[in-house]
């Protein structure tokens, strides 16, 4: 048995799977090992699809060795701690391994439970997620039966994989309102953690402009503590004009929730985890991609503390540059390859059109095409739609895009 790699990868989600892959199409003789439990591969953007009626659920999931690439060897287990002075991870199975280099991309954790009563309500008394994939078709089930009420949709306090995902289901569950012809009998909300719908202005102009013609009511700097499916009462806290929480609660005929997250456990918990940040996130040069301490060890995806948005997009532009800087370590050169803090995040506004915000560190638009991309657009929903799932499973995660 095997117990050491030039190259280990723990995580075998978009971030790993496709890292190995660039990296062995750069050298096929590299002995790199991935490191992932699950038998399952999803392809978690489309989740807002499915919710919306237009995405079959099925079409999310995928075999995870289908996947794995030639020339990786795939260790079906889970990492349990890290020994980074050792160049060691040990697994829930007991068994540990040792690296020359070590790319931890393990993605992101939900909270569920960090909302009381959330998980238990979870799929009925009319609360969804379109972060779960058996419970995003509940999601549909919910928008198309609804005949108005108050819908409330959710936002954690918490960075979240997709930050778009928590209101991009409310913009289509209210167009969908309007063309059935109710939406005037819908009372809707957004109770965000955030102060602002968006973070970078030029985008959150046109997003504020599609809340005013919704009538969606907002609240910002609000958390979701609690939801009460019996009751159908969410919970939630703000704090008033001297600064003390209040706790509010409203009653729904729909909510739509999402939950706080975090990094997960085996890595909140361990050496590379960054101790100034409470969500236990891996502490990396947002640049580089390098551990702050630990030289040979890099990370990316969204369980790094670096100040991007959590998206495919970024783990897009972020593996390029872990896999270069990866190479020159192991030549002995020095790491030249940056990251800018590149996201995107395709918006569907309504059914039919999608604004694709791209932006970087700076919050300062990064538009790919030749046009404003602030104005909702056919063709990017042409994109999110059809074109960016092909994409993802025969280019992005096959080391080619």
């Amino acid at each position: 048995m095997k117990l050491h790699y030039q190259i280990l990868i723990i995580g075998g989600g978009n971030a790993g799977l496709s890292a190995a892959s660039q990296l062995l199409h750069k050298n096929r003789n590299l002995d790199i090992a991935i490191i992932e439990p699950s038998e399952k591969h999803y392809y978690q953007p489309a989740w807002t699809l499915v919710g919306a009626g237009v995405y079959d659920i099925n079409n999310t999931e995928r075999k995870e060795a289908d996947f794995i690439p030639r020339g990786a060897e795939w260790i079906k287990d889970a990492v349990a701690t890290f020994q980074p002075e050792q160049n060691q991870v040990t697994c829930a199975s007991g068994t540990a391994y040792s690296y020359d280099v070590l790319l931890v991309a393990p993605g992101i954790q939900l909270d569920w439970q960090k909302i009381k009563g959330f998980k238990e309500t979870l799929g009925k008394n009319n609360v969804t997620s379109n972060y779960a994939f058996d419970v995003a078709p509940y999601t549909w089930e919910l928008i198309k039966n609804f005949e108005g009420g108050t819908a409330v949709f959710t936002n954690p306090s918490t960075p979240v994989k997709c930050g778009g995902a928590p209101h991009k289901i409310m913009y289509l569950a209210c167009d969908y309102w309007r063309k059935k012809g109710i939406l005037d009998k819908c009372d809707v909300h957004y109770i965000s953690g955030a102060g602002v719908i968006f973070g970078v202005k030029e985008y959150a102009a046109t997003l504020a402009g599609i809340v005013s013609r919704n009538r969606i009511k907002t609240h910002f700097a609000s958390n979701t503590v609690e939801i009460d499916g019996g009751k159908q009462v969410v919970y939630y806290e703000s704090k008033d004009a001297e600064g003390n929480v209040v706790r509010n609660d409203m009653k729904f005929d729909m909510c739509h929730a999402v939950p706080p997250q975090s990094a997960p456990d085996f890595v909140k918990n361990s050496p590379l985890a960054d101790a100034n940040n409470p969500l236990g996130y891996v502490e990396v040069d947002k640049n580089t991609m390098q551990h702050s301490r630990f030289p040979n060890i890099f990370a990316c995806g969204d369980c790094t503390n670096a100040p991007c948005s959590k998206t495919g997009a970024a783990i897009r532009k972020q593996v390029p540059v872990v896999v270069k800087n990866i190479l020159s370590m192991l030549a002995g050169k020095r790491l030249s390859a940056q990251y800018d803090g590149y996201s995107a995040c395709p918006i569907p506004t309504e059914y039919g059109k999608l604004m694709l915000a791209e932006f970087d560190y700076s919050n300062t638009p990064k538009m790919t095409f030749p046009f404003n991309q602030a104005i909702p657009r056919w063709t990017m929903w042409i994109l999110k739609r059809y074109i960016l799932p092909w994409l993802y499973w025969n280019r992005i995660l096959t080391g080619r895009a």
